[in-house]
């Protein structure tokens, strides 16, 4: 009775206020027929579930808490609600809230009286309770709402109609304080006191002539002794003497209040019907419906008081059934009626509804009843045993009032006339019954009265033993209440459902359903039992789910478009509005009431408008007066009206109908005009148009016609023109003299014309032998009926251009002479056809069309025997060095070489055979007849399968049984044998057990299958009951991993393992379906809108879940993963969700959408939503607010004391638990106490660090975070007292330093006359400085420029130097040394099986994505795997995988999201900043592939020529040779700063090396002789890659002073000079070397060398060049008489860099521009690619602040790529890297990287110069970067399988350049390295475990370890 009592439904989250229904579905007919068998019934269910057009929702109303009634006043258009401790006042029209009260909780016990009997005191202690509403009833008589509640054992207060929230009585009455009133208990007690106990009530009115209003209670006992009693072992009852089942109570508010609620008549005499207590245990009534019948009596036509109700079945005895019941009692009547007693008129009798099935087909317990004139419609259940089956079976049944009067009659005379004790019985357990029998009255005459109401003498109450029977109506699960209306000859019967669905059944007169349709109310909430229709307007329906008010539209006609959609739906409401051509209710369409304006539905589709068109076809070249149309169907007389034919495009012409209709109308119209006709679609001879007949602007009625034109026929058909010309549907004829298609035979000549298409002159078909290509030959074509064209000239026509001369041979053959074709394909068809010679376009016909084939022997044949093959298709092709055609004197084709097997696949299979083997390779026969009988493995015949054969290459065949296990070679024989590498082997598969062994029928359990010799055979089957596969199969040698499908019932199915479909793999492998699991509820119901919360999933049977995820549809972001806890709950973060709504949730099971099968069945009403089993819903809510006590943002706190926060909480309903909530003060948790719902104290007991000094309070719900605040961590008294010592000691180090200062100020003042001096002398010097660098700003850069244009050629690295270099840079070597990845694996041969089974094996491994990520993430677990180690492996990975470019991409992309998501959790902006991880070396590699082409193609030569531009002009000033410092350069670290006076000097050398003999070098007077050897040879070695240049130390330089004198030229002589102790080196200048001189430059003898080595290696204390040290890093102490040159600032020639800046700008823009652009022509894929990745990424974890995306873009790119690219050109170049020039290019890739950042440069003249010198151009590049990025964001997004294309093109580029096995080698040294913790992670990983990936390792390790040392040793 829980369910149906008022209050009892259980609380369920409430949908959204307002929203439209679900978009209609199209309609269905008319199921009309015999009645349905219940099977008939759940198919029609099914047919129909997904239409709900016919029902709308208009309005709702949530409740914020259960609803429990509702009450309807139509006369003020006003809805009352009542609902747990509110009541609400409607309108009617809207549902908008006009007035409300709060009438609970209150403090209330069950064991204590009313607070309204002040004499009455209570021991027990009151709680908050809840107030259910029992009883909400209008009395509009006395203007009042009666409402009665649970507390207060059952109070009552009377409401003033029109304002609910006023109470328009005072009960119990202030009495004055003369005339105290009385108040009883039993005046208080009127409802069920009991959340769950029903109750029902029905205001009685006023008889006539007497006093007010009655009320007519029902109610459940809940006193002692029954279960709604507390269970405190009390005996009191303080519901007065337990109050009566039923009674009649006082309601006259007008007269004596003291008889208010009274039972009516007087203290002996009480209107109650009250079951005695030792008879309540078998008379539990549950209380369904009061209501009257008729309503609105007629004059002469009583009016009765009936209940519905239920006798419940007996707690724990199983025979007991609930049995339903009506009761009748009787009203007053009249002035002068007597007042009887309730009991005397009761009388009651069993409904019964069931079918013909037996028992099992009874539904014993009344739901819900709903009156009608005749008939009383009752919905039924039939309980289930388990309180889990919401959707119990139930049906609709009928009954007649006039069976239940005679029934009655009946009963009576039964008992008091004609005794029948098997009809009618006394009911003796009744407190004021007469007891105990019916007895026969002698000599009395009943009266009619008596008869229907009973009299004080007669026994009473009455109830008869025989049911009243009815057999079901309709059947459906989980119906709980019912509304009916009659509508144009239907009954429609509204039902709504345990699931909150509204469905509609349309019943005709014979009660067979014809129609139905459903709408969905609010899902999960049951449908009140009580619904009313709008007393003003029934055209609307009120009712009631847990918490929602509903008014819904009883039809939606609108949705139906068409007439016969309308009718056809069988909808009583809705019928078709003729001239308003909509569908519409009866009173929504004009003239309705007159007859065929509105078609009803009862009148069939038969009944719709319809029209015939005549002509149906006319010929556009025929005049036509007009067209007459046919009208036929329900449609109004037309005569008279206003009317026109309308063809669309506003084109109309004048209609009209001459006469009067007799059963259909005749109408006439004009043709609309030929200029208007619409055009002839391409390619067809006839258009279709549509004409409407068109009245009071709708177009009531409409048909088609045609129009077409004969002389198109042979445009559309032109090489079977008079073929189709005969053939057509309309009636053409054709003219053989004008070759012309005519609609009028009298267009054509006399001559004979064909009649037939068989008539017709065609091209007779017939084959032709094919043609080699540019062969001559003579083709013969015969022709029938061709006699009227004989000798006419013909052509024979191939194409468009391929045309030849036709000569007639006789009246039936043409021969077209000397046809020459020429192909350029295999083989081409050629069409033949005959056209007159002059007349392109007039052909013969060709019916059945001769194809020429012309074949070229040299394309499409490889080998020798698809060449000789040809010669089956005719083809007279020979093989001589490739495919030729055979000559005139050739002699046959000969044999081929013997086959060559290439390949076989696979390599093993079962001993049964059937293998579908793969042979690849070359001459594999001519013809499948060459080798059918030709393919052996051993002994074993293999059948060669005609379909898969592919001559010479390829031939699949399936192998025959082996009598046991053998391994042998494969053998083809095609005249000649050839046979296989490879070995094929016959082996026999086991399988031994599976896992797990039970699942939810559902299916979705992966199951693992272990046996041996499992990976064998080309297919492979596991099937599950014999028939339905098990999916996703994956295989290794000794396991397969599949998914189970669904199971139709919870039992053991044997599991099947087929190879080869062939016979069952013995193992007697059985699975056992389960029950599924079961989701009971769910728990908290809301969660914060960002997610993250904790729900509790209860529910059975969770052991079979393997997987299990979380989905809220509509505004829920991802699907949250969930975790298992027990075989009874699970716990699921709730999703996040874009907005605050309620929302549906699904659970997927094991990847199965989860479906509640009790709701499965139930939801037979909606298949459409049947599956999903959306039972819950999430309500999400506003993110909780916080803030500190004082909503402050610093709290200052002292180290050491004891901390406590006071946390306010906004108000919100999200009901957070306080283990829920975490506070943090920095990382330390602070123990968290909910004070109250608005109120949080959390305290520290640990210390606080004081190293930060300020620590962020941040709390934490689910996944939402607050900072509220910030802790400032102050100093103790410790720490005033050491700032009071440091000041004192401050103070005395200030009074010190005052009087040093004074004693200096006095000397300084003797040195500023001296200083004065200097500083007038070093301003002469630094003007000087200035003005020469000004002029070399101005001259250097027209120069630099002049020299590049010479240059020759770039000296790129190739791609493998390049990937070496890039990927280990550490080790990079000289390109002449090779990489060890890029030579041979050097393995002894002994060792080589077993390592390359091993390396194989490892590989494999590798490719295995679980096992990669958890290898990754173990290596990286360990603390000395260092950085070092982390970018090796990344580098060696890439290499391993470099040739699957696809996979290695999803690895990183992998380890990325865990490498954000740990960034994300601390600081996104540091992600990707360094290289630390394994990823983040994987990413560099990742851009270094996929950037490469870009490199090459777009960056390569503006870096190369800025390079060049460097070094030249670094060379045009001095360089000190051993401090490596230069006149020009961009780092200041590298400047010298000295003026150096250098002069050039151009000199002859002659070198016999890098192809030139002599040259003109130009070098610097102030030069080493090795800077002038280095100067040489990249003269003569610019076009030669640096890595064969000659070294500096490897030549001699010598000078030829004269003819007779020449010098060796050396750094280093006896000559040379020493100052200060040091010698300086040999310069041109020390030599007096003159402009001009000649020198020659030879290879030096090693053994004669005695060079000193490299230069810059030398010992400043010993040598120096241009300065000596002193000079720029002490102040100089020399006098200006012993220096050699003066002093200067050094700063001074700061200017330099400016000078050297300025002549590189250009280059450097171009570079930068090249570097940031984007080509049209080859977009950076790659990048757009990884970019769009990033921001998915921040978008998922809801980063959206741009900075953070910018950071992550710029440290993956610019930082990561280009910056390394930038300072290391080596790796792109063969170039010599200088130190000059590498100090350049940090100062560049600094100004890059300040480009790409977005913090603000904060310079100042102390600032760096680095950062100085392109502070101003920053700006502008920042611009390009951003818009490079815009661009790069702009580009069409990639998809998946594009990238994966061209990440395939890029590893196909470059396949074979790496030797895969060595990188292999060296990852599993890491591997070996870290063996233990490997196999912990991986035994720790479920889906490694799953896949037995640890196994494999241990393959690996066992195949490498014994050989991997030694062998390495040995190599």
């Amino acid at each position: 009775m829980a369910r149906r009592a008022a209050g009892g439904a259980a609380p369920s989250s409430r949908a959204a206020a307002a929203g439209s229904p679900p978009p209609p579905p199209s309609p269905r007919r008319p199921l009309l027929g015999p009645p349905l068998c219940p099977l008939q019934l759940l198919l029609l269910l099914f047919l129909g579930a997904a239409r709900a057009g016919a029902l709308e929702i208009q309005r709702r109303f949530p409740s914020p808490t259960p609803t429990n009634n509702f009450a309807l006043d139509g006369a003020a258009g006003t809805v009352y609600l009542a609902a747990v401790n509110r009541l609400y006042q409607l309108s009617g029209a809207n549902l908008s809230l006009e007035a409300e009260a709060a009438v609970g909780p209150v403090a209330d016990s069950p064991l204590c009286h009313a607070p309204q009997l002040p004499q009455a005191s209570c021991e027990h202690p009151r709680r908050l309770t809840d107030n259910y509403n029992k009883i909400l009833q209008l009395d509009p008589g006395q203007g009042l709402v009666v409402v009665c509640g649970s507390i207060y054992q059952g109070f009552c207060q009377l409401r003033r109609r029109g304002n609910i929230s006023a109470v328009a009585v005072a009960f119990p009455p202030a009495a004055p304080p003369a005339a105290p009133v009385a108040v009883f208990p039993s005046m208080l007690n009127v409802a069920a006191n009991h959340a769950n106990a029903s109750t029902v009530a029905l205001v009685l009115p006023p008889a006539a002539g007497t006093g007010g209003s009655r009320l007519l209670v029902g109610a459940t006992y809940t006193g002692y002794g029954s279960a709604f009693f507390p269970r405190n072992r009390s005996l009191e009852d303080h519901r007065f003497e337990n109050t009566p089942e039923i009674s009649i109570r006082s309601l006259d508010a007008r007269g004596d209040l003291a008889k208010l609620f009274t039972f009516d008549l007087n203290p002996s005499d009480d209107n109650i019907l009250k079951i005695k207590q030792g008879a309540k245990e078998q008379h539990k009534l549950g209380f369904v419906r009061a209501f009257l019948h008729p309503p609105e009596p007629r004059p002469g036509v009583p009016s009765y008081a009936y209940l519905a109700l239920n006798s419940e079945a007996r707690a724990g005895d199983k025979e007991s059934q609930a049995r339903s019941l009506l009761a009748r009692i009787c009203l007053p009547r009249g002035a002068g009626g007597d007042a009887k007693k309730l009991t005397e008129s009761y009388i009651q009798l069993g409904l019964q509804c069931a079918g013909g099935a037996g028992r099992g087909d009874l539904y014993s317990r009344l739901v819900s009843v709903f009156p009608t004139r005749e008939l009383l419609f009752a919905v039924f259940e039939r309980p289930q045993g388990t309180p889990a089956a919401r959707a119990a079976p139930a049906a609709l049944c009928a009954f007649r009032f006039a069976d239940v009067r005679a029934a009655i009659r009946a009963a009576r005379t039964a008992c008091f006339v004609e005794p029948a004790p098997d009809v009618v019985a006394v009911l003796d357990s009744v407190v004021q019954g007469t007891g105990p029998a019916c007895e026969r009255k002698r000599n009395i005459q009943l009266q009619p009265e008596q008869l229907d109401c009973g009299a004080a003498h007669l026994q009473h109450p009455l109830s008869i033993l025989q049911p009243l029977r009815s057999t079901p109506v309709f059947r459906a699960p989980g119906l709980t209440s019912v509304a009916v209306a009659s509508a144009n000859n239907y009954t429609v019967v509204f039902l709504g459902t345990v699931n909150g669905r509204l469905l509609k059944i349309n019943l005709n007169e014979s009660m067979q359903v014809v129609s139905r349709r459903v709408v969905t109310v609010a899902y999960g909430e049951p449908v009140h039992h009580v619904m009313q229709f709008d007393p003003a307007d029934p055209g609307y329906l009120y009712l009631m789910t847990s918490h929602q008010m509903a008014r819904v539209k009883v039809a939606a006609c609108e949705v139906y478009s068409t007439c016969a959609d309308c009718v056809g739906a069988a909808d009583a409401y809705c019928g078709w509005c003729t001239l308003e051509t909509r569908c519409t209710l009866q009173q929504d369409c004009a003239n309705a009431s007159q007859p065929h304006f509105w078609t009803s539905a009862s009148e069939g589709p038969g009944r719709c408008p319809a029209m015939t068109v005549l002509p149906a076809e006319i010929d556009v070249r025929q005049e036509y007066p007009g067209m007459i149309l046919q009208i036929s169907g329900s449609l109004p007389s037309l005569r008279g009206v206003e009317m026109a034919c309308d063809y669309g495009n506003h084109v109309r012409t004048e209609a009209r109908v001459p006469g009067p209709a007799y059963g259909h109308q005749i109408a006439y119209c004009n043709l609309l005009p030929r200029h208007q006709f619409p055009p002839f679609p391409p390619h067809q001879d006839h258009v279709t148009v549509e004409m409407s007949v068109r009245v009071n602007g709708h177009n009531i009625v409409s048909a088609n016609f045609t129009i077409y034109d004969c002389s198109r026929v042979g445009q559309v058909y032109p090489h079977t023109a008079c073929t189709s010309c005969l053939s057509a549907q309309w009636p053409c004829f054709w003219c053989l003299q004008q070759h012309a298609c005519v609609s009028n035979q009298s267009r054509c000549d006399a001559s004979p014309n064909p009649t037939n298409p068989q008539d017709c002159p065609q091209i007779l078909p017939s084959l032709l032998t094919p043609v080699p290509t540019g062969g001559s030959q003579d083709i013969l074509v015969p022709l029938a009926n061709a006699a009227f064209f004989h000798s006419a000239a013909l052509e024979c026509s191939f194409g468009s251009e391929e045309v030849f001369e036709a000569v007639w041979v006789n009246e039936s053959v043409v021969r077209c002479n000397q046809v020459v074709l020429h192909t350029t394909q295999k083989s081409r068809g050629f069409p033949l056809s005959l056209q007159l010679k002059g007349w392109p376009a007039r052909f013969l016909d060709s019916p059945d069309p001769i194809t020429v084939e012309v074949y070229n022997c040299a394309m499409g044949s490889p080998d020798c025997s698809q060449c000789l093959g040809r010669e089956d298709l005719g083809h007279l092709c020979v093989w001589n060095d490739g495919c030729r055609l055979q000559g005139p004197l050739q002699p046959l084709p000969g044999t081929c070489p013997a086959p060559e097997i290439r390949a076989i696949e696979p390599l093993s299979g079962p001993l049964d055979g059937g293998t579908l083997l793969t042979i690849r390779g070359r001459n594999l026969g001519r013809r499948l007849s060459d080798v059918a009988q030709g393919v052996w493995i051993g002994n074993v015949a293999c059948e060669p399968l005609a379909d898969r054969y592919m001559v010479s290459e390829e031939i699949v065949c399936a192998t025959g049984p082996a009598p046991g296990v053998f391994s042998d070679v494969v053998t083809v024989n095609a005249s000649k044998e050839g046979k296989s590498r490879e070995r094929f082997s016959y082996v026999l598969p086991q399988v031994q057990f599976l896992e797990p062994e039970v699942g939810p029928k559902a299916g979705g359990t992966r199951i693992t299958i272990h046996g041996s010799e499992l990976h064998v055979g080309s297919e492979l089957q596991v099937l599950v009951n014999s028939s339905d596969p098990c999916t996703e199969l994956t295989r290794t040698d000794t396991s397969i991993t599949c998914t189970m499908p669904a199971g139709a019932l919870a039992v053991p199915v044997p599991v099947c393992v087929r190879f080869e479909r062939r016979g069952c793999v013995h193992g007697n492998l059985t699975f056992w379906y389960m029950q599924n699991p079961v989701i009971t509820a769910i728990s908290p119901r809301r969660s914060p809108v960002s997610g993250g919360r904790t729900i509790t999933v209860a529910g059975e049977r969770f052991h079979m879940v393997q997987n299990v995820s979380m989905a809220v549809h509509h505004i829920g972001r991802e699907p949250t993963l969930c975790k298992v806890l027990n075989s009874t709950l699970i716990t699921c973060p709730s999703p996040g969700a874009l907005s605050n709504a309620s929302a549906p949730v699904d659970f997927f099971i094991n990847g199965r959408a989860y479906t509640d099968e009790a709701a499965v069945a139930e939801e037979l009403l909606d298949p459409g939503e049947a599956w999903r089993g959306r039972r819950f819903r999430l309500d999400y809510l506003p993110n909780p607010q916080f803030s500190t006590a004082k909503r402050e943002k610093w709290i200052k706190h002292h180290p050491g004391e004891p901390l406590t926060l006071v946390i306010h909480k906004e108000q919100d309903s999200l009901g957070l638990e306080s283990h829920e909530y975490r506070v943090k003060i920095g990382q330390v948790a602070c123990d968290i106490q909910v004070i109250s719902d608005r109120v949080i104290h959390c305290s520290v007991n640990e210390s606080l660090g004081t190293a930060e000094g300020q620590l962020p309070i941040t709390i934490q719900v689910g996944n939402f975070n607050q900072t509220l605040a910030t802790l400032q961590l102050g100093g103790s008294e410790t720490a005033i007292i050491v700032s009071i010592v440091i000041c004192s000691v401050l103070l005395l180090l200030s009074v010190v330093a005052l009087f040093v200062f004074c004693t200096k100020s006095r000397r300084a003042e003797r040195y500023w006359q001296k200083t004065l001096l200097q500083m007038e002398e070093m301003e002469s010097q630094i003007r000087e400085e200035i003005r020469k660098g000004f002029a070399e700003l101005q001259t250097d850069m027209t120069d630099l420029t002049k020299e590049l244009n010479r240059s020759q050629g770039i000296p790129f690295l190739e791609y493998k130097h390049f990937v070496t270099r890039t990927f280990f840079p550490k080790g990079s070597s000289p390109v002449q040394e090779t990489h060890p990845l890029l030579g041979e694996w050097k393995v002894p041969e002994s060792c080589r099986p077993n390592m390359e089974e091993g390396i194989s094996l490892f590989s494999s491994l590798l490719s295995n994505k679980h096992f990669l990520v958890v290898f990754v993430h173990a290596l990286e677990q360990q603390k000395d795997f260092a950085v070092r180690d982390r970018c090796s492996l990344a580098s060696l990975l890439t290499i391993a995988l470099h040739g699957k470019l696809e996979y290695y991409t999803s690895i990183m992309k992998e380890l990325l999201v865990d490498l954000i998501d740990a960034s994300a959790a601390k600081n996104p902006k540091l992600m990707l900043r360094r290289t630390e991880s394994v990823v983040e070396k994987m990413l560099t590699n990742w851009m270094s592939i996929c950037m490469y082409s870009c490199l090459r193609e777009t960056v390569g030569e503006p870096f190369f020529l800025l390079l060049c531009a460097i070094k030249q002009q670094v060379n045009k000033g001095s360089i000190d040779a051993i401090t490596g410092k230069a006149r020009y350069t961009l780092n200041e670290e590298w400047l010298l700063r000295e003026n150096i006076e250098a002069k050039p000097r151009n000199l002859n050398v002659s070198f016999q090396g890098c192809g030139m003999d002599s040259l003109s070098v130009r070098a610097m007077d102030t030069d080493t002789l090795t800077q002038v050897k280095e100067k040489i040879l990249e003269a003569f070695c610019k076009n030669v890659p640096y890595s064969q240049w000659p070294r500096a130390e490897d030549v001699d330089l010598e000078w030829f002073a004269s003819s007779t004198q020449s010098y060796i030229l050396r750094d280093l002589d006896d000559t040379s000079v020493v100052e200060d102790g040091r010698k300086k080196l040999n310069t041109l200048a020390h030599y007096k070397i003159p402009e001009g001189a000649s020198l020659a430059m030879s290879l030096t003898d090693k053994k004669d060398s005695n060079s000193l080595g490299r230069v810059k290696d030398l010992d400043t204390e010993k040598y120096f060049h241009l300065v000596l040290p002193t000079d720029e890093l002490a102040e100089p102490k020399k006098s200006h008489r012993q220096s050699h040159r003066k002093k200067v600032l050094p700063e001074i020639y700061l200017t330099r860099l400016l000078s050297t800046k300025g002549t590189l700008q250009k280059f450097l823009d171009d570079l930068f521009k090249a570097i940031l652009s984007i080509r049209e022509d080859k977009p950076p894929l790659a990048v757009k690619y990884f970019f769009d990745f990033l921001e998915e990424q921040a978008e998922k974890r809801g980063i959206s602040d741009p900075d953070t995306l910018h950071i992550w873009k710029t440290n993956s790119l610019p930082l990561r790529f280009w910056v390394n690219i930038l300072k290391n050109p080596q790796f792109v170049f063969d170039i010599d890297k200088t130190d000059h020039i590498d100090a350049c290019l940090s100062v560049i890739a600094q100004a890059f990287i300040d480009a790409c950042s977005i913090s603000d440069l904060q310079l100042g003249k102390d600032s760096p110069t680095n950062k100085l010198l392109y502070a101003k151009e920053i700006p502008e590049y920042r611009k390009i970067v951003q818009r490079y990025y815009k661009q790069i964001q702009d580009m069409t997004p990639l998809s998946e399988q594009e990238m994966n294309a061209h990440l395939a093109e890029e590893s196909r580029k470059y396949q074979n350049e790496f030797n895969t096995n060595v990188a292999m080698a060296e990852i599993y040294k890491y591997a070996k390295r870290y063996r233990p913790q490997i196999m912990a992670a991986l035994e720790a990983n479920p889906t490694a475990r799953r896949t037995q990936l640890q196994h494999k390792f241990e393959q690996v390790v066992a195949l490498m370890e014994d050989n991997i040392y030694e062998c390495y040793s040995e190599a």
